[in-house]
């Protein structure tokens, strides 16, 4: 350990801090500036902004070369709202997300594209991709699943009104709370919360709020504005809502897993390039037979294509009907599965590719 006088003084550490500041001023600067000239070849070519096949190579890089003693994790932050601010001055992006402001996916489309977006809400799931398919936005930000609550059906059943594509997927950790004007967990009467979180914390609301009446009102934000009008009333909701709404927060971390998580999907219209960790998503209708849907998942089998999740969805123009929605391992550019789509074709009615897309960790 050093002794006392071999030990700078604070003026000495801050002027050295102060220099490395304006190395890092400078070299943010030049990387900015290439971000901008990246940008015009871009704009030039028609390629897309936001590539997070690109993004997956930065941060891969980062954590191979990080000598600490930031963690990993939180090196990849602060380059989030660097490649963030440095993509605004490319092109700025405006992404759409179920609100109001303070919802999960408000949090979720911060978390992917960083503080130097303009974020859209809109008022359901189907504007986010309405808003899309008009133009009116680059990117939607939407929930798909629950670790918990499982399937946000009302994503699924719009991709068959839409030509937008899955462009990345994010999981986001998620940590409810009770926010209320009421002075206590005692005195709340009711309680607003959308059917995704109130399932998530069903332990926790029978354990300790018994019998207090659960009024379905989503998305998250959207039951804090009601909490906020109603005295006797409190909201299931996040912390970032409860910072955004000004909100006391009664009791944190209610959910009944403590490895919660929502995956979230990137909706545009890229076709991200493979990068060795990659997803397809699918979906495929079926001829009302016995044993075509065996037939279909064969097609998959049969090519080593791995299947992460499948989920079937009343089709919309015909009576009991059904469409089904599948997520894979791997890529379309990869040989078996090409082939694996082929096969599928030729045994349902219609099939669709979603999108390929690197799968989030």
């Amino acid at each position: 350990m050093a002794s006392d006088e071999q030990m700078r003084s604070l003026d000495q550490i801050r002027q050295e801090i102060d220099a490395v500041d304006a190395d890092l001023v400078r070299l943010l600067s030049r990387r900015t500036e290439l971000a901008i000239e990246v940008g015009h070849r871009k704009g030039r070519d028609g390629q897309p902004f936001f590539t997070p096949e690109r993004e997956r190579s930065v941060f891969e890089k980062l954590a191979a070369s990080n000598p600490g003693p930031l963690e990993t994790t939180q090196l990849q932050g602060i380059f989030r709202e660097i490649i963030s601010a440095a993509r605004a001055a490319e092109q700025p992006l405006k992404v759409s997300y179920w609100g109001p402001p303070g919802t999960y996916s408000h949090y979720a489309a911060h978390i992917i594209f960083g503080g130097s977006s303009t974020y859209v809400p809109r008022d359901s799931i189907e504007e986010c991709f309405r808003a899309v398919e008009q133009g009116l936005v680059q990117y939607g930000v939407v929930p798909v699943e629950n670790s918990v609550a499982g399937i946000v059906p009302e994503t699924l059943d719009c991709f068959p009104l839409t030509n937008v594509r899955i462009c990345a997927e994010r999981y986001a950790n998620i940590h409810h709370c009770i926010v209320s004007l009421a002075p206590e967990i005692k005195a709340v009467q009711r309680i607003y919360s959308g059917p995704q979180p109130a399932r998530q914390c069903r332990k926790w609301l029978a354990t300790y709020c018994p019998g207090i009446e659960i009024v379905d009102v989503a998305p998250t934000a959207r039951a804090v504005e009601h909490a906020l009008r109603d005295p006797e009333g409190a909201a299931i909701a996040n912390r970032l809502a409860a910072e955004l709404y000004d909100i006391p927060i009664l009791e944190e971390n209610i959910e009944d897993d403590p490895h919660n998580r929502t995956r979230f999907l990137v909706v545009g219209f890229n076709e991200p390039a493979k990068t060795g960790r990659d997803k397809t998503s699918l979906m495929f209708n079926l001829k009302n037979k016995p044993g075509e849907l065996y037939r279909a998942l064969g097609a998959l089998e049969q090519h080593g294509v791995n299947l992460q999740m499948i989920e079937s969805r009343p089709a919309a123009r015909s009576s009991f009907e059904y469409i089904f929605f599948c997520d894979c391992i791997g890529h379309i550019a990869n040989e078996n599965m090409q082939l694996a789509v082929q096969d599928l074709k030729s045994c349902t009615l219609e099939t669709v590719i979603l999108g390929s897309y690197p799968a989030a960790e």
